[in-house]
């Protein structure tokens, strides 16, 4: 793209030392600033995108990928459905479920999920079973009305293991002194931690057979709850499998399910990026400083080439050359910083931890152990790319300005 000469040129106002110490040292302050603010951008979306991945994974642990529900009326050919899932590839597992909003009373009462499973095939379609931190999910069996609660839920209850919680449904149903709210009585026999609040203060779970008797569904259930493979192709697994069953069916994935908290995760994490964006161009503004005393320290320099028969254009392309290489030096310096950072930085933080001996990311408010990092290398090529874009716009007004120097004037007083 340059030319030999003012690329040879480029490389030697870099390397050589100038006259003027302070035109180095702001050169290397915008090194710095771009190498700092690459570095605090990847670290920091890193972060941003650990945390989303242990929140996504920690969700879909508890929830399925994608859901085909019945639209208005129960799904009585609830076993077909299963069979034409499983009989696609794309389908790990797939298994019923009955899901009703209540409110359970204890100690003191809390609406919440009950969703009704079928214990032998709920580890198809999620991990329940390994999150309970106390009795066991094969307890909730058929006829016993025993009912499992989330860690936050039963604590908010005041109830644990062998207590009764009634639940009380939105269904009513006649009796002689008028319609009254369905009510049954549940004995609590586990309790699970998903590490997911809306999971442990939100979710209770009972037998579906128990579910369909209180609920008076006969043998209809909500809908089929499946786990893919490949959890990006939900929609349209889910989409085929309520085209081949006909009839009207409601079908929801697990983006479209969390849609307003993963478009809020991903607004935090565009405006962190715009914020810190910033740092970079501090490092941009700085090179705009000293490409600009460069240039005037080299008036005389420039005058010379200009005599020699270097044109405009090619004494632009000098300094065009010479401050881009500080963005690339910079942004090079910042990248590897910040990837080693970032997989280093479960260790920094452990060593702050143990230094001023306190615990920076306590597990009962984050629920989770250490800081996660998610390294991806489409956000450190992006990163780069605005680096280097921004490093190269601030060079064109110097090389401008320099392009636009008259040898006669410049030497004048030489």
């Amino acid at each position: 793209m340059f030319k030999p000469i003012p690329v040879a040129i480029g490389l030697r106002y870099l390397r050589a030392k100038r006259r003027n110490g302070f035109i180095s040292f702001i050169s290397l302050a915008s090194i710095a600033g771009i190498a700092l603010g690459v570095t605090a951008l990847i670290t920091t979306l890193a972060v941003m995108s650990g945390f989303q991945r242990e929140i996504r994974d920690r969700m879909l642990q508890m929830a399925a990928h994608a859901t085909v529900s019945a639209y208005g009326e129960p799904l009585t050919d609830w076993q077909t459905a299963v069979n034409q899932a499983v009989a696609d590839k794309r389908v790990a597992g797939a298994a019923p479920y009955i899901e009703k909003e209540a409110l359970l009373s204890g100690a003191r009462n809390q609406p919440a999920m009950v969703r009704g499973v079928v214990p032998d095939q709920e580890g198809k379609v999620s991990v329940l079973a390994d999150k309970m931190v106390q009795g066991k999910l094969d307890s909730l069996a058929p006829g016993s009305f025993n009912i499992v609660l989330g860690k936050e839920l039963a604590l908010w209850l005041g109830v644990g293991i062998g207590d009764s919680v009634v639940m009380t449904t939105t269904d009513f149903r006649s009796t002689p002194l008028g319609a009254v709210p369905q009510l049954k009585r549940f004995t609590v026999s586990g309790i699970f931690e998903a590490g997911y609040n809306d999971f442990d203060k939100g979710l209770a779970v009972a037998n579906m057979h128990d579910m369909q008797r209180l609920l008076r569904m006969g043998d209809g259930v909500t809908g089929v709850r499946l786990r893919l493979h490949d959890m990006d192709q939900a929609w349209d697994v889910a989409r085929d499998l309520a085209v081949s069953l006909g009839g009207p069916f409601r079908v929801s994935d697990w983006t479209s399910e969390n849609a307003n908290m993963f478009r809020a995760l991903k607004m935090e994490k565009t405006i962190m990026a715009i914020l810190l964006s910033l740092i970079i161009a501090m490092g941009a503004f700085n090179l705009v400083s000293s490409q600009v005393m460069l240039v005037t320290d080299k008036q005389a320099d420039i005058a010379i080439l200009r005599t020699l028969g270097l044109t405009p254009r090619g004494v632009m392309q000098v300094f065009v050359v010479q401050g881009t290489l500080i963005g690339v030096i910079g942004t090079v310096i910042g990248v590897i910083g910040g990837i080693v950072l970032t997989l280093n930085l479960e260790h920094i933080l452990k060593a702050i931890e143990a230094v001023l001996g306190v615990q920076l990311l306590p597990e009962d408010v984050y629920y989770i152990t250490g800081l996660p990092t998610d390294l991806q290398s489409s956000d450190v090529m992006i990163i780069a790319a605005v680096a280097l874009v921004m490093a190269f716009l601030a060079t064109i007004y110097p090389a401008w300005r320099a392009a636009r120097t008259a040898p006669a004037e410049a030497l004048r007083y030489e």
